[in-house]
């Protein structure tokens, strides 16, 4: 199967290189100048996005902000913004990579070959039987981000869903931000990192509870933690 992957770069000939490499490696390559184009072209076909974060009109982290409300295709983003900061803000708008310019294309090509397999596992886990984690109206697929509420879909990021998922698979065990860090990031935890799983949990609050400000689901343990309740708990 040739696997289709949409190019979004306002540089002509940044993208004409793009294309022409992934071309000859095999792949079906679409092109978009801008965000406003490239969101034309998403769709349930395509395996995966190349985003350049500097554009005009729609910037790259908001492209992608707007892939996200209706896909988990995997994005890379390809950007000459390089700093700690700007890699962070790209892969909490919902990005899976970040590579910077000048760029190899050996590991352009590795980075695709690495998405693409996870994609490829991730769409051919939907054709098996699911299992699922409840707790009180939350409902959690196992295999893939699919989470409910009282039957109504809600949308997460892959990281918001793996760290509800973590949560929930203990429950009532209290789990440090390291913990939560190391284990849903996969990266060494920092002082700064608490910070990132404050931000993430508060943004999972806003989404599966019905009244953030008094969760019922993720509870904070004050000092240690925190801890996937129920709706009685």
């Amino acid at each position: 199967m040739t696997h289709r992957i949409l190019v979004v770069e306002d540089d002509q000939d940044i993208g004409d290189l793009l294309q022409e490499s992934l071309s000859r490696a095999g792949y079906e390559v679409l092109r978009a100048m801008n965000g406003e184009q490239a969101l034309k072209f998403v769709d349930d076909s395509l395996d995966l996005v190349i985003l350049d974060v500097m554009m005009p009109g729609l910037s790259g982290i908001e492209t992608c902000q707007q892939i996200r409300a209706s896909s988990n295709v995997p994005i890379l983003f390809l950007t000459a913004k390089s700093s700690t900061f700007d890699k962070t803000e790209g892969l909490l708008a919902g990005g899976d990579d970040y590579m910077t310019k000048p760029f190899s294309q050996e590991e352009l090509h590795a980075r695709v070959i690495a998405q693409l397999r996870r994609y490829t596992v991730y769409q051919e886990k939907k054709e098996q039987e699911e299992t699922f984690l409840v707790g009180g109206k939350l409902k959690v697929s196992e295999e893939f981000n699919e989470v409910w509420k009282e039957n109504q879909q809600i949308k997460l990021s892959d990281l918001e869903y793996r760290m509800l998922k973590l949560l929930m698979s203990r429950r009532n065990k209290i789990f440090s931000a390291q913990n939560i860090y190391e284990s849903v990031w996969g990266q060494p935890y920092f002082y700064c990192s608490n910070n990132t799983v404050m931000v993430h949990i508060r943004k999972l609050r806003a989404k599966i509870e019905d009244d953030p400000a008094r969760p019922v689901y993720i509870k904070t343990e004050w000092g240690r933690g925190y801890r996937f309740g129920t709706s009685t708990s």
